[in-house]
């Protein structure tokens, strides 16, 4: 009898405790275009809407995320706003502080950073700013081996900005990330997020979410949140339907959920895009 019910007892605490080792496998991961800072946004301005941009991440909660066009000057304001968070990544214009950077912010206290990188879209040189292909501007990646302190597992995350004329250089640089992640990853999981200033439609896309190593969020979510464009144009580009930020992931995640966040302040926009989120789970 004292042996049945030990084993309850033992049972009962592993129920009890069941549903924390569930949550905590979660990851809220999201990519976020903020816009870069510059004057010609007369009425969107940086200083105006940084704070309301701020309170979307910190209200969502995202874990780790990338974000587009952001340069220097604000990945200081959004630290300062968000001071849980720490980043990665470079200038595409200099390597260093120059230009637009494709940073990743991550919680500390969920990941540890293991590893870090950034690299030129180009066929030219992939280690220098350069601009690739066809391309209009320097474009670039960073990336980031994080170990999930919760449960020591391993993944490497990669954020991106396409270039917005090129069409060689959407292709060619979809091609690229899948090779590089396939040689950085060295098997790990894999989550890439960006702007990629292409939709579903086009063959740069299809090269991604039918290759082997990454799907698309939206397709493999439970749940999906879509009202309109992941593009707003602050407001005066929104369409039923279009995406052109996307989140991807390694077959190793379950997806349950897909979200475009249409948060805004006072009836304005905190980015002309908004930011895409999904709720994935080891």
């Amino acid at each position: 009898m004292k042996k049945i019910k030990q084993k309850i007892l033992l049972l009962l605490a592993f129920l009890s405790f069941a549903p924390l080792t569930g949550s905590a496998q979660e990851i809220r991961v999201a990519t976020y275009n903020i816009r870069l800072q510059t004057a010609q946004d007369s009425g969107n301005l940086w200083q105006d809407r940084k704070e309301a941009l701020c309170q979307v991440i910190r209200y969502h909660e995202f874990d780790i995320f990338g974000v587009q066009e952001a340069f220097d000057t604000q990945l200081q304001d959004m630290l300062t706003l968000l001071p849980t968070y720490r980043h990665i990544g470079v200038g595409r214009d200099d390597g260093q502080k120059k230009g637009e950077h494709s940073a990743i912010f991550y919680d500390p206290s969920r990941f540890e950073l293991v590893r870090e990188g950034t690299f030129w879209l180009s066929d030219k040189d992939t280690e220098r700013p350069n601009k690739g292909w066809d391309a209009a501007l320097p474009r670039i990646c960073t990336w980031g081996i994080f170990k999930d302190q919760q449960n020591k597992k391993s993944f490497i995350f990669m954020n991106t900005h396409f270039d917005h004329k090129g069409k060689v250089a959407q292709l060619e640089s979809t091609k690229l990330i899948l090779t590089k992640a396939h040689e950085l990853a060295e098997g790990l999981p894999i989550i890439l997020t960006g702007d990629f200033n292409v939709d579903e439609k086009s063959s740069a896309y299809q090269t991604l979410a039918q290759s082997t190593l990454v799907k698309d969020t939206h397709d493999l979510a439970g749940i999906v949140y879509e009202p309109n464009s992941t593009f707003n144009g602050w407001g005066k580009s929104l369409k039923p339907k279009s995406r052109i930020d996307h989140i991807f992931v390694s077959p190793t995640f379950k997806i349950k959920k897909y979200g475009v966040l249409t948060d805004t302040y006072l009836g304005k926009y905190p980015s002309d895009h908004f930011p895409v989120t999904s709720l994935i789970q080891w």
